[in-house]
């Protein structure tokens, strides 16, 4: 990404302003959340990513193999699945503990078969997490909420396994546009069921591709620029960062505030996050956000 003087954009800032975009997305997609609700305001930011993706890729459909069909077939659906779980999931608790929950899939993986000391330090801090945000620390956190996040990142870890197959069969660009189509296909009709062309307003459809451009164009564009210049553990450690931007996110625009237990909370999976990815002996492949 370089200007017409040859400025070339740092690849670490374009982390951090992916991760801004991302969060900034979801902020304005709960917003949306009493109008649509999760499930129809997930289908319209994927619906319309789609579209998005469609333009400017303009994939060619006719070379794609029974192989590929396959895969990127499983993956777009996991895809739909896994953001609007997850949208459900942040209607019913605050976006930063969503996120930190979530986040938890994809520690589960990268720690999945190691029986190294260190990584049941990371295991336990996570635990410890979790611990301090469950239903019994608080009643005003939402049983269902939180099972749902922890389904959005085992939904989100199966998605990294799916997209790190895809990669070596495809082109990125090519799976993520035709994945972001058969999400659509999937969650278009749950949409229509839970009213969203009932609900839908003419004024609702630049939010929706201020949602669509925020949480999956802008952030896509800019973690491809920062995985070609720099390390994938060094993504994966600012990745980490994503539950805290989550917190700010939510504090500052959804006003959404957390106690001192679940900012730790948030705290020790970002350590534990970080930690694995520190000392891991492979980094797996850091997909897409929801």
């Amino acid at each position: 990404m370089k200007d017409k003087k040859g400025f070339e954009f740092p690849a670490v800032l374009a982390v951090l302003l992916a991760i801004a975009s991302f969060q900034g997305g979801a902020a304005i997609a709960k917003g949306i959340f009493p109008v649509l609700g999760a499930a129809a305001t997930s289908s319209l930011r994927i619906v319309l990513s789609a579209i998005i993706l469609m333009l400017f890729n303009r994939p060619n459909l006719r070379n794609v193999t029974a192989a590929q069909w396959k895969a990127v077939v499983l993956y777009g659906l996991t895809l739909g699945t896994m953001n609007t779980v997850f949208y459900m999931a942040i209607s019913r608790i605050p976006l930063g503990l969503g996120v930190a929950i979530e986040f938890l899939g994809p520690l589960a993986l990268a720690l999945s078969g190691s029986r190294r000391l260190v990584d049941f330090l990371w295991v336990l801090l996570a635990a410890t997490g979790i611990a301090l945000i469950a239903p019994w620390s608080n009643n005003r956190l939402d049983v269902i909420g939180i099972l749902l996040a922890l389904l959005a990142g085992a939904l989100w870890a199966a998605y990294i396994l799916l997209g790190g197959h895809i990669s070596k069969i495809m082109d990125g660009s090519k799976a993520v546009t035709i994945g972001m189509i058969f999400a659509s296909l999937l969650v278009l009709p749950v949409a229509i069921g839970n009213g969203l062309l009932i609900n839908f307003r003419p004024a609702m459809l630049l939010p929706g591709i201020a949602l669509a451009l925020l949480s999956s164009a802008i952030p896509f564009t800019l973690e491809m620029h920062a995985l070609r210049k720099i390390p994938a553990k060094t993504f994966s450690i600012l990745m980490s960062l994503e539950p805290a931007v989550a917190a700010f996110s939510g504090l500052l625009f959804l006003h959404e505030y957390l106690s001192f237990y679940e900012w730790l909370a948030v705290a020790l999976v970002i350590i534990a996050s970080a930690g694995a990815t520190l000392t891991g002996k492979k980094t797996p492949p850091v997909a897409p956000e929801n």
